[in-house]
């Protein structure tokens, strides 16, 4: 093995660039070579970039024009360890998660395998520093499918492909439904929050297959397709219903964080997802983050399930629910809608009314606030506020 931009392997190579066809060269180089690549936003803050560099401890830095920063104090990489990469930090403080080259070959195996597609073009129009985005960068370097790398996501470029299997979030599936191009010929594999099923359904009725997937950072990304996990992939939900995988994608660990790499597996190898769920006769089937469940008044209120049906008003162009301390009932919903038309938006009584037509009395929500947009990560996952 050789090196890659001065890095050897060992050694961690970050990588701070845009996305866009360079990217091929990058993961070809780092991928040939051996060396451990972390991918870097080029949005983050300074503060931010700070911390992961500091947790990190790269080798050297490779910048967009070409050239790289040197760093003191870089510290060894476990020889097994391909790809660093953060978590998305809606639960947190980011971490650094070590996936392995059996890990990555792995999961490119099983999705593959899962999709049944051998020779579509695979489109790349995640941030690579998303294990999401980074994964289809890596396709064409195992060999399994030729690779179309885009600068970003816009609507007239993804469709301009013609055809391709696309990893995208529910926004952008949003996006490509509203602007009513064809997408005959695409395959979306949707991850990132919980796809509508009117959503999916208006995508299926204009040409695409579309995928839903589960998966976390920790999994090499999706591991379950449809409900269904890869062959290889175990998935378990204990009696409280949390959600539980074992299998060859899952991470070595957290780097330089031995405590939190303890902690997220059981004894005999199972991941903690923080997930909670239920395995019916359709596979499995996802409720939400642990700490996103609102418990009034004895009840349990999933915030994604409220969404889902206030999304459908016609006046809701977005929508974010939490919860929020009440003296009475422990916690009440909220409702921070995005209105279609600032000049109509709906009222409080209309969203209730809307949900309480196919939802329980207690999941309407109880509060209403007008928001401009609904906070998000870079990957499209929402920042949901915590009341």
């Amino acid at each position: 093995m050789d090196d890659a931009y001065g890095v050897t392997p060992g050694e961690l190579l970050a990588v701070e660039m845009p996305l866009g066809p360079s990217w091929i060269e990058v993961v070809h180089r780092c991928w040939s070579s051996g060396v451990p690549l972390l991918p870097l936003d080029p949005r983050w803050g300074p503060k931010e970039r700070a911390e992961l560099l500091d947790l990190a401890r790269p080798a050297a830095v490779l910048h967009a024009l070409g050239d790289t920063t040197v760093f003191a104090g870089a510290e060894p990489v476990s020889p097994q360890t391909a790809l660093m990469i953060a978590t998305s930090g809606t639960g947190g403080a980011p971490r650094l998660v070590e996936l392995s080259r059996a890990a990555i070959e792995a999961a490119a195996r099983g999705s593959s395998q899962a999709l049944g597609t051998q020779d579509e073009p695979w489109v790349a129009c995640l941030p690579p520093s998303h294990v999401g985005g980074l994964l289809v960068l890596l396709r064409a370097e195992l060999g399994d499918a030729p690779l179309v790398v885009l600068d970003g996501f816009d609507v007239e470029s993804v469709a301009a492909v013609g055809r391709g299997v696309v990893a995208v979030v529910p926004t952008m599936v949003a996006r490509l439904v509203a602007a009513t191009v064809d997408l005959a010929g695409f395959t979306f594999l949707v991850g990132g929050g919980a796809l509508d099923r009117e959503l999916s359904a208006a995508a299926t009725a204009r040409g695409a297959r579309v995928v839903t997937t589960y998966g976390l950072t920790e999994s090499c990304g999706g591991v379950v397709y449809d409900r269904v996990p890869f062959d290889g992939t175990e998935v378990r939900v204990d009696p409280d219903g949390a959600i539980l995988l074992r299998g060859p994608t899952l991470m070595e660990g957290y780097r330089r964080d031995p405590g939190a790499t303890g902690a997220a597996f059981t004894s005999d190898g199972w991941l903690w997802t923080g997930d909670l769920g239920e395995i019916d006769e359709h596979g499995l089937r996802v409720f939400g983050r642990r700490g996103e469940v609102i418990r009034t008044g004895g009840e349990q209120v999933w915030p994604q399930e409220v969404e889902r049906r206030l999304a459908e008003h016609p006046k809701v162009r977005d929508v974010v629910v939490r919860g929020e301390a009440h003296p009475e009932w422990g916690a009440q919903v909220v409702a921070a809608v995005v209105p279609s038309a600032i000049d109509d938006p709906p009222t409080l009584e209309e969203l209730r009314d809307w949900a309480r037509d196919q939802l329980a009395p207690f999941k309407a929500p109880r509060r209403l606030e007008l928001i401009v947009e609904v906070p998000r990560t870079s990957s499209g996952k929402v920042l949901r506020p915590r009341g």
